[in-house]
């Protein structure tokens, strides 16, 4: 099993997640489990997951508040062995979610920019003004600064991450994959997985073409395929 690729569990509740990770079986070893999962048992989902099938599990939780909340929600957190836990990149966040994540194996990736969000999206939040990539890649770069162990970004933005200095020995993980012909769904900043790997990406995160393929296992397998033949 290549851990390059990282199926999202967006599915509804922990048993529908257990069902869909047994259909796609030893096709993938890594799985994330997001928001839309965690009032419906996505921690007790992420320890079954790990402890019981041997996988691993990115936490998607894109964690954001002030410095002492974060620490103590991610301390909480490093307690389930998780492999990946997300918050936002803003420095600080990142300085506190590593003090929280002290002693454990648990790897602090920060988000930069969403990849549903373009650059009308950013103006209507009032984000500072200027091009989406330059904004992702200085939003890394700071990350990284901080601490961060990785960052999460779009495949459009991994090479000028890759790029930067501060990127030595950290982490890239792109959401916004889809397989050639795959639909975009909210996506606007996409790739397939070849392409984001090639750029610069450690792993891949792919959600919607997987499980709601009729044949997820398959489906994860021709992904599995295409990144084996680069």
């Amino acid at each position: 099993m290549d851990d390059r690729l990282i199926v999202a569990l967006d599915v509804n509740n922990a048993l529908a997640g257990l069902e869909l990770a047994g259909r796609i079986g030893d096709a993938v070893s890594f799985y994330k489990i997001g928001l839309g999962m965690l009032t419906g048992g996505g921690l007790a989902l992420a320890q079954e997951l790990k402890d019981e099938h041997g996988k691993k599990i990115f936490l998607d939780m894109k964690l954001f508040d002030i410095g002492a909340t974060v620490e103590a929600a991610v301390r909480g957190l490093a307690q389930f062995d998780l492999d990946f836990l997300t918050v936002h990149g803003d420095p600080q966040v990142v300085r506190a979610a590593k003090e929280g994540a002290a002693g454990s194996e648990m790897k602090i990736l920060g988000v930069t920019v969403l990849t549903s969000l373009d650059r009308a999206d950013l103006d209507a939040s009032m984000i500072v003004p200027g091009d989406i990539h330059d904004i992702t890649v200085e939003r890394a770069a700071r990350a990284f600064e901080a601490g961060a162990d990785g960052v999460i970004a779009s495949p459009r933005e991994a090479a000028a991450i890759r790029a930067l200095p501060q990127s030595a020995g950290r982490l890239i993980v792109t959401p916004g994959v889809r397989p050639a012909g795959a639909a975009l769904g909210d996506q606007k900043r996409v790739e397939t997985p070849a392409d984001a790997i090639a750029a610069g990406a450690d792993h891949i995160v792919v959600g919607r073409p997987v499980w709601q393929a009729a044949d997820p296992r398959k489906a994860a397998q021709a992904i599995q395929a295409e990144l084996a033949a680069l």
